[in-house]
């Protein structure tokens, strides 16, 4: 007899004598086969709601997701690597974020700003504090792209030009997908004003630099803890700059460029992200017109409260894809293997069928190698079936270039020929979205060089080119 599995997460009571409403009664035979395989097909998952189905539907497929811009051609969540990833061909823009103490939203990954930031020389004591202990003001005196230089592990991508580079406000990374970029004094500096009450205003440029891409937003709410209410200053933040109204018809016009990623035109221009379960929770009581929303998850860490999981036990991998669709996700966001991130893998291929078989999509983190990409797509994953789907359908990736090259090369070559397949986007409503998002890609023939990286980088602007 097969090992029985039978990890279960505190989020569901599931008795140990039975299964009771996850799986059939048999399932209490001894010698049933209680392979995650084998098991994961017999669990029960609730149904998703028509308004859920509906977004769903709505929600492009395959679709390549810029991790904090990049973490590797540049310091993630700066102006360089926002630009940098619309410019690679990106379909989001991913970012980080949380509040300063005057509730700017700010692009932020840690629980401090230590790691990404000179703070223990600027604010000298305070390099553990979070961000909601200084102004945005304050913030905005800090070098956000020199550690980038002097990291081991960065330092082959080191330019001169990061040095200097700042904060990024939720705002900011809005304004590159629009195809703006951060209007700057002659020496790099970023001119603002402020009014009495201590508000900073930036101000922005059309992007010489800026070839036509129009990629959605991905924010995530990090430490939600720390912020209250931070989901619900984000719908207003989105609100402001247009990019969500309750009627769609209310939302702002963006013009695209026909064959250029144009999400950012489409009801699908924003998707949101948490790890956390309070989080998930206000996301789907604040967002009344619902969004796609991706429930992140992250072997053993919590998810805020707690709460743990397994990676070989379908029982407490399906009581967190239940949590998810009792509390509006349409996306689960499950780690993978493999350097150089080195995560948890949450997405064997009986964990994205069981997502899958939930009718929500699997937005994977973080892909940074071909070996990755070809991992998780079509027959590679499945080759004996024949699958009809990748294992994702949309990928977190800290390398937007390579991605972009995989799929207007690897896999659209492999399609073509019959032999492996994507998700279509045909079940779309929406019209302006292609049947299948690969169309817009480039590919090194039509943008010669592009994906020479340090090449696309010399193209984006003065300030991180001097």
């Amino acid at each position: 007899m097969k090992k029985q599995h039978r990890k279960l997460s505190n989020l569901f009571f599931v008795p140990m004598f039975c299964i009771g409403t996850l799986l059939p009664i048999t399932s209490c035979t001894k010698d049933v086969d209680n392979s995650p395989e084998t098991l994961s097909t017999e669990i029960k998952l609730l149904p998703l709601s028509q308004t859920q189905i509906d977004v769903i539907n709505n929600t492009p497929r395959n679709i390549i997701i810029a991790h904090r811009g990049s973490t590797f051609w540049a310091p993630e969540e700066t102006e360089a690597a926002m630009r940098w990833a619309r410019n690679a061909g990106a379909d989001y823009l991913e970012v980080d974020l949380q509040l300063t103490k005057d509730n700017v939203l700010i692009a932020l990954h840690d629980d401090n700003l230590s790691r990404t930031t000179d703070i223990a020389l600027k604010f000298p004591g305070q390099e553990d504090l979070p961000a909601n202990n200084f102004t945005y003001k304050e913030l905005l005196t800090l070098d956000a792209g020199s550690w980038f230089n002097n990291d081991p592990v960065t330092a082959a991508q080191a330019r001169e030009s990061f040095v200097g580079l700042d904060i990024l406000t939720f705002e900011d990374v809005v304004m590159i997908a629009e195809g703006y970029r951060i209007k700057r004094d002659e020496d790099g500096k970023r001119i603002t004003t402020e009014d009495a009450e201590g508000k900073i205003t930036s101000y922005y440029e059309i992007d010489p630099e800026d070839n036509g891409n129009r990629p959605g937003v991905y924010p995530e709410t990090k430490e939600p803890w720390q912020f209250p209410n931070i989901e619900q200053i984000l719908k207003d933040e989105l609100v402001r700059l247009g990019w969500y109204a309750d009627n769609v018809s209310d939302m702002k016009n963006i013009p695209i460029t026909e064959g250029l990623v144009g999400i950012a035109n489409t009801p699908a221009r924003v998707i949101v992200q948490t790890f956390s379960r309070p989080s998930l929770m206000n996301l789907n009581r604040v967002f009344t017109r619902k969004i796609p929303t991706c429930f992140l998850l992250w072997l053993d860490k919590g998810n805020a409260s707690g709460a743990s999981m397994s990676n070989d036990d379908p029982i407490s991998y399906a009581a967190w894809i239940n949590f998810g669709i009792e509390h509006g996700a349409t996306i689960m966001g499950p780690s993978i293997s493999g350097k150089p991130n080195n995560y948890a893998n949450l997405l064997d291929p009986w964990m994205g069928d069981l997502i899958h078989r939930s009718g929500m999509n699997v937005h994977g983190y973080s892909f940074d190698t071909d070996a990755q990409m070809r991992k998780y797509s079509g027959v590679w994953y499945n080759s004996e079936q024949g699958i009809g789907r990748n294992l994702v359908d949309g990928w977190f990736t800290n390398k937007a270039d390579m991605s972009v090259s995989f799929f207007a090369n690897d896999l659209q070559t492999l399609f073509d020929a019959g032999q492996n397949h994507f998700q279509s986007n045909a079940l779309m409503t929406n019209p302006k979205m292609p049947n299948n998002i690969q169309e817009h890609k480039y590919d090194n023939e039509a943008v010669p060089g592009y994906f020479n990286s340090r090449e696309a980088l010399t193209k984006l602007g003065y300030y991180i080119t001097k």
